[in-house]
């Protein structure tokens, strides 16, 4: 990371949301990563859930939390694979109003490094819904600590330099 100390942080608010039929609060293990991790970078945890892998579901919880102006981001987990009921990359196309393809991409060349070619079974996904930041990553600890670690603690940094997308934030919603 090229944090630029002349830079003031400026912590955000962001929102983990665990897609699972099985996690509760008890064994939310990802969730739990991720909830620290958004903490101890500065920044406030603005809300946790967890929502069935159904499209509707999370659609619902995300509509809520994207209407909410108190939450500039959300970091969510499961969800991404291939089954049938990895649906959380269908629930963002239902809500997106843009795609960030190179997060997906970014994530499977980092993932590439532990898991090896395994990673082409992850659709980690990220896109912009009415000027709230989504990043979808898979459900596995090792997943949510290679997003994480390896591109959002950098990009949601505002001291990251060239850019980060907190300088984004306040453009999100133009037309």
């Amino acid at each position: 990371m090229a944090v630029d100390p002349s830079r003031t942080f400026k912590p955000i608010n962001i929102a983990v949301l665990t897609v699972s039929d099985t996690r509760t609060a008890a064994d939310d293990t990802s969730g739990d990563i991720l909830a620290a991790r958004v903490t101890g970078a500065g920044h406030k945890l603005a809300a946790r859930a967890i929502v069935r892998d159904d499209p509707a579901l999370i659609v619902a919880q995300l509509e809520q939390w994207i209407d909410d102006p108190a939450i500039d981001a959300v970091v969510s987990t499961g969800g991404t694979g291939l089954t049938g009921r990895d649906v959380t990359p269908e629930a963002l196309d239902r809500i997106k109003t843009r795609d960030i393809p190179g997060f997906g991409e970014l994530f499977r060349w980092i993932s590439f490094q532990t898991i090896g070619t395994s990673t082409i079974q992850s659709r980690a996904c990220a896109v912009v819904a009415r000027g709230t930041y989504i990043f979808a990553l898979p459900g596995s600890n090792g997943a949510v600590k290679d997003g994480w670690d390896g591109i959002l603690a950098e990009q949601l940094d505002s001291r990251n330099r060239p850019c980060n997308f907190v300088e984004l934030m306040p453009r999100l919603r133009e037309v």
